[in-house]
C-alpha cells in the first residue's frame, strides 16, 4: 500500500494504476473463491453431521421398536399360557370385557 501511494505521488500513469487494479480485482476473485470453497467444506460437514444423527436415531427407534416386539411376545405367550392353565377364568375374563364393551359402545 505503501508502494502505491508513493507511486501515485510521483505521478503514475493509467496504465500502472490499470494494473493495480487488476490485481485487487483479482486478489478479490481468489478471497472469493476461497470464502465460497469454505462455505461448501463447512456446509457438507453440517451435512455429515445431520446423517450421522439421524442414523443414530434410526438405530435407537428400530432398537425400541424391536424391544417393544420382544416385551408384546412375551405378554402374548404369558396370556396364552394363562388361557391353557385357567381356561374357566380366561373365558370368564372374556366374557365380562365384551359385555363391559357393548354397555359402553351403547350408551351413546
Amino acid at each position: 500500500m505503501a508502494t502505491t501511494i508513493k507511486k501515485l505521488n510521483k505521478g503514475t500513469d493509467a496504465d500502472d494504476l490499470s494494473a493495480q487494479v487488476e490485481t485487487l480485482r483479482d486478489d478479490i476473485v481468489d478471497l472469493t473463491q476461497m470464502i465460497a470453497d469454505l462455505g461448501k467444506s463447512k456446509g457438507y460437514e453440517a451435512a455429515s453431521a445431520a446423517k450421522a444423527k439421524a442414523t443414530d436415531a434410526r438405530e435407537k427407534v428400530s432398537d425400541q421398536a424391536e424391544a417393544a416386539r420382544q416385551q408384546a411376545l412375551a405378554l402374548q405367550g404369558q396370556a396364552n399360557d394363562f388361557v391353557h392353565k385357567q381356561p374357566a377364568t380366561a373365558l370368564g375374563i372374556a366374557a365380562g370385557l365384551g359385555f363391559l364393551i357393548g354397555f359402553l359402545g351403547a350408551r351413546k
